[in-house]
């Protein structure tokens, strides 16, 4: 594991990167709300992996070890909330995926920028809060395997997506039973094998797309067989296809703050 950096106070800002940028490993002693309002960003913890894209934002835990990458153009918002002496955004240890809808997405675009006084602040941020607790989770992440055997299952199907291994074939290679295997997903994910390979490889479809990949290249280079099967799956898990998630993903970033008044 490479070294954790510790950043006390978890900044509130709005950045421009590019796809390939990377925030190294590091740990706040605040809470942190993630979004990127154009692009994708994935982010890796100690829980899992993340993604977070224009109708995604990402709950970070005061002092959970994180590290970020982006996928395409994109416009990065961070928010920062004190962990003492102030009620969570939201009341969870571990990182939560919410949904981003219209107003949510301008409550974090506005509080992220540069030109608010600390009373407008304080009165976006209880709206963010009342409006969160409306808002569903979208909890589209791939957890962390605790078990040796499973984790090592995972890595094989995340770096040959597609590849149609079965969990026979699996199993031979990490040298476990299949029923073994079968009850670690169960016991550790909560999904059924074919529900979390299904899972991995729309988080990857996710960030081939937010790169510019084509939905039929997404669609064989992620393991589906034909490309309306990938629709179907992306459009189950996303509720939206992937030819507008695609759209949207490179849809114009949102303009930064005017800092020259």
């Amino acid at each position: 594991m490479s070294k954790i950096r510790h950043m006390p106070v978890a900044p509130t800002k709005t950045e421009a990167h590019g796809g390939g940028d990377t925030i190294d490993r590091h740990r706040h002693d605040d809470h942190q709300l993630i979004y990127v309002s154009s692009g994708v960003l994935a982010i890796s913890t100690e829980h899992g992996s993340w993604i977070a894209s224009n109708d995604r934002a990402l709950w970070i835990p005061a002092n959970i070890w994180h590290e970020h990458r982006f996928y395409g153009r994109s416009r990065f918002h961070a928010i920062g909330f004190p962990a003492r002496g102030t009620t969570a955004l939201l009341d969870t240890e571990r990182p939560t995926v919410i949904a981003v809808d219209a107003l949510v997405r301008e409550l974090l675009i506005a509080l992220t920028g540069t030109d608010l006084t600390q009373t407008e602040s304080r009165h976006l941020e209880a709206v963010l809060r009342d409006r969160l607790r409306r808002v569903t989770a979208q909890p589209v992440a791939l957890p962390s395997a605790r078990d040796r055997r499973l984790a090592d299952v995972c890595r094989l199907i995340e770096e040959n997506l597609r590849h149609p291994y079965t969990l026979a074939q699996l199993a031979d290679q990490v040298h476990a039973g299949e029923r073994t295997l079968s009850r670690l997903f169960r016991d550790e994910f909560g999904m059924t094998f074919p529900q979390w390979r299904t899972r991995a490889r729309i988080l990857n479809a996710m960030v081939r797309l937010a790169e510019g990949a084509s939905v039929t290249d997404t669609a064989h280079a992620c393991g589906w067989a034909t490309t309306s099967a990938f629709v179907h799956a992306f459009a189950q898990t996303m509720g939206t296809t992937p030819g507008s998630y695609r759209a949207g993903v490179h849809a114009a970033p949102a303009a930064p703050p005017d800092t020259t008044a």
